[in-house]
């Protein structure tokens, strides 16, 4: 695996809590700041042809840029995710998504107190089940409890809910799923890469987020509004940043793009 290539983020300076406009009228506090424009190794080369790029125009050539990749099979993904998901501060476990539990690399199966292979972005929402591509792309499949797994299903995700049993902080109801805060944005830059990368040009469904829930079985997933605060509420980790590095270098060869410009989320949506 060649050396990770950190991104040096520039963060934007803080807003004042309140500004006062006038005597006893203050406007309050924003609840996140934008991501900041942020530099990477890549950006001379992978993103060269993206860089500077907004809108529509910054989607269509991610997609391009993103799309030429290695597929993996689905029983190839079980021990990509015992690289790609290792706990840095034990080599025989993986961290899982959800509940941030560290768990024995060993205890991969479909029983009570395994880990499972979650597709962050529902199968049934966009019909792909377990195909090589969508069904397969380690930038949205990450190991889970299996019991926090089946309670998540296909729900959307939104903010709101009760806790969820060994969820680590996580909420559901009965048509959202919120993840815990550590994982709010790694959820967010998944969905929206995936948003990306499958746009009905390679004979899968075009994947789109929107501001619904109960998307069911349609290439839809929500909340949109909800995914972009999140990825302003949870900057990618060093945990994310060296697993993007891990599946670009050993994988799949292409990256998450939102977790190397995080500012790119609002720049699309």
């Amino acid at each position: 695996m060649s050396a990770t290539a950190t991104p040096t983020r520039r963060r934007k300076p803080m807003a004042l809590a309140t500004v006062t406009l006038l005597v006893g009228l203050t406007v309050p506090a924003l609840t996140a700041t934008p991501a900041a424009a942020t530099t990477t190794a890549y950006d001379s080369t992978y993103y060269k042809n993206a860089v500077g790029k907004t809108g529509t125009s910054l989607k269509s050539s991610l997609h391009t840029i993103i799309s030429t990749q290695t597929k993996i099979s689905y029983s190839a993904v079980w021990n990509a995710l015992k690289a790609t998901d290792q706990d840095p501060n034990n080599s025989g476990n993986v961290i899982l998504l959800y509940s941030g539990v560290s768990r024995s690399k060993s205890l991969n199966g479909g029983d009570v107190g395994d880990w499972n292979r979650e597709h962050t972005w529902a199968k049934s929402h966009g019909d792909f089940g377990e195909a090589t591509g969508p069904g397969t792309d380690l930038h949205h499949l990450r190991p889970a409890d299996v019991q926090v797994n089946s309670i998540r299903g296909n729900l959307d995700f939104d903010n709101g809910g009760s806790s969820v049993t060994n969820g680590g902080g996580s909420k559901v109801d009965s048509d959202s799923f919120e993840p815990r805060d550590a994982d709010k944005g790694d959820v967010a830059r998944m969905i929206l890469y995936m948003a990306v990368r499958y746009d009905g040009g390679d004979g899968f469904a075009d994947l789109e987020p929107n501001e619904k829930v109960n998307n069911g079985s349609n290439p839809y997933i929500g909340k949109l509004a909800v995914l972009k605060a999140w990825n302003e509420q949870d900057p990618p980790s060093a945990f994310e940043e060296r697993r993007n590095q891990v599946i670009y270098d050993t994988y799949q060869h292409n990256r998450n793009p939102f977790i190397d410009h995080p500012e790119w989320v609002e720049a699309i949506w």
